[in-house]
């Protein structure tokens, strides 16, 4: 993957104005499972392509307007894209539908039971060259698809009304401060430990009659109950058709929040999966039947990316020793970044990391962030824009490693280390990573006051 630095390019929302004719909306939908077996991302100790389907995996999309504004929102049953097919994809958008960068979310759900697509994760298999060719097959399908979503939705676009609110589900688990084993025990006994974000994001959108037409629904929690080798969207997308299945006609989207380091648990077994994917969907509908807040017909919208600095790098000569040792990511990890060097003649110091701010009826933030966001993310925003009236997301846009608050950047771990192995990049966040994220998001969320 190429890391070109951020030119911290801002898009705005260009109308402060009510939208005089109100809301338009439309969903779009389109099939992504792959139509054969290739390889599948997000656990290391898959040895063999996928065998089989669970679920269908979907591209799905909401298209928003408010007057010349627009969010399109566009959700992938896919552990992560990279920057690279994220910027292929929101050129062909914005291409062909005419979308400012900053009105496109790109959201993946991170189930671990999807495929690998292009190079994201790539680091954690050494699979040979006939599967590399399938699944560059698959990628460059990929943008395609989720523009014909794209089209789908602008096509169907109709008046519309817009409402959000916010429900609960209890089965995320802090992972880093309980022990798996010991999940169903201490929850017994109330003792979990560790932060958490039950809460759960619903925004409504309903036809002129108030019917439902579309729903989008986020929760900060790990996608990987299953760690099988057929596809499957893991619970958020049993949750998808759960709600489906109860309102006819509905498209029902997924959007990650903050939950790297949180975890569904227990976990292992299909029956959970669509149990924890029933729970969500109950929270989802709970919200639905209940008195939801009201959006005006107002949309504004920001996007950024800000060079987030890493630690020191390594050096070639480090590099050549660690491709050739015993640990196969590790070695696997060196070989890419001495690829980059050749190719760029160094190793890039930071990220072109992306943040995104949504104003939704001047009142609603909606956080979107690349990257697996750790939880402590969603909880400081919610605390420090507006209580209630603030959502964050993660997996948006381009997925690039895990983003570790201060607090788990210093105690290290998986979280805050070894992950980073993975993902490929040289090293570990600088120690300003988490006030860079959040001095961005208050940056645009100011420059959107009032639109």
């Amino acid at each position: 993957m190429r890391y070109a630095l951020a030119l911290a390019s801002v898009c705005l929302g260009l109308s402060p104005v009510v939208a005089q004719d109100g809301w338009r909306a439309g969903t779009g939908r389109v099939i992504i499972t792959p139509a054969e077996p290739i390889w599948m991302s997000g656990y290391s100790n898959r040895n063999k392509p996928a065998e089989g389907k669970e679920t269908e995996l979907w591209a799905k999309t909401l298209w928003l307007q408010a007057g010349t504004q627009k969010l399109v929102l566009v959700s992938l049953d896919l552990v992560g894209i990279d920057r690279e097919v994220s910027q292929k994809i929101c050129a062909r958008l914005e291409k062909d539908f005419d979308l400012p960068r900053s009105a496109i979310c790109l959201a993946t759900s991170h189930t671990h039971s999807g495929p690998v697509v292009g190079t994201n994760l790539r680091a954690m298999w050494s699979f040979g060259a006939d599967e590399a060719r399938k699944i560059d097959a698959y990628t460059t399908q990929l943008v395609d698809l989720v523009a014909q979503s794209v089209g789908d939705a602008r096509a169907k676009l109709r008046p519309a009304k817009v409402a959000y609110g916010n429900g609960s589900a209890t089965f995320a688990v802090n992972r880093r401060e309980n022990k798996e084993a010991d999940v169903p025990k201490i929850r017994a006994d109330g003792k979990l430990k560790g932060p958490v974000d039950h809460d759960v994001m619903v925004l409504a959108v309903r036809d002129a009659d108030d019917q439902l037409l579309g729903v989008a629904f986020g929760y900060s929690c790990h996608a990987t109950v299953l760690n099988l080798y057929q596809w499957c969207g893991d619970y958020p997308g049993f949750a998808m058709i759960e709600l489906e299945k109860k309102h006819p006609g509905v498209s029902a989207q997924f959007f990650a929040g903050c939950g790297a380091d949180q975890n569904p648990l227990p976990r292992r077994s299909v029956e959970l999966a669509r149990e924890y994917g029933k729970q969500l969907a109950d929270a989802v509908d709970r919200v639905l039947s209940g008195k939801m807040t009201s959006l005006r017909p107002s949309l504004a919208s920001s996007y950024a990316e800000i060079p987030l600095p890493l630690r020191e790098l390594p050096t070639r000569d480090a590099l050549v020793q660690e491709s050739m040792g015993a640990d196969k990511y590790l070695a696997a990890r060196a070989k890419l970044l001495l690829e980059q060097i050749a190719r760029d003649g160094k190793l890039a110091s930071s990220y072109p990391y992306p943040v995104q701010v949504y104003r939704l009826g001047q009142e609603l933030d909606w956080v979107t962030l690349g990257g697996e966001v750790v939880v402590e993310y969603s909880l400081r925003l919610k605390k420090e824009l507006t209580p209630g009236k603030t959502w964050v997301a993660g997996y948006a846009h381009d997925v690039m490693a895990y983003i570790p608050s201060l607090k788990v950047l210093k105690e290290g771990g998986y979280e805050g280390a070894r992950s980073m192995i993975y993902y490929g990049l040289p090293s570990v966040w600088g120690e300003r990573v988490e006030e860079n994220i959040v001095a961005e998001v208050h940056r645009q969320a100011k420059s959107l006051a009032g639109k």
